[in-house]
């Protein structure tokens, strides 16, 4: 029974979270405010537990979410051959471009080493 609430919570928020960005035109993905909602309610003890079971539960059955993928990819195979280098290309630049932008702004936010101690300042 726990995992059915703690099923019900994630789909109470995400559909929390798409009525949210629907009706209040934000300009953030409803499932995004929904997580945003799940990671408030996860402070309160007793709606951990639920969470937590159905979590394991998706996480334990996870394969099963890249089947419409794997479906998807079979379906559209001849525009994938036209297009996979560039898509290719786009991707692995889209990657490190990410990679870089974020370790430059780790690097910006963590404090600097201290060179003659050996630790961090701050």
């Amino acid at each position: 029974m726990t995992l059915l609430h703690g099923l019900a919570l994630l789909l109470l928020c995400q559909s929390a979270g798409e009525a949210a960005a629907r009706l209040l035109h934000l300009p953030l993905p409803g499932p995004v405010l929904g997580m945003l909602a799940l990671v408030a309610l996860l402070r309160w003890p007793p709606l951990r537990a639920p969470a937590g079971q159905a979590a394991d539960a998706l996480l334990a059955h996870l394969s099963l979410l890249f089947v419409p993928v794997g479906v998807g990819v079979m379906t559209h195979l001849a525009l994938i051959s036209q297009h996979g280098l560039r898509m290719a290309v786009a991707l692995l630049l889209s990657t490190w471009i990410g990679l870089a932008v974020t370790a430059l702004v780790l690097r910006a936010l963590l404090p600097a080493p201290d060179t003659r101690s050996g630790t961090t300042k701050g």
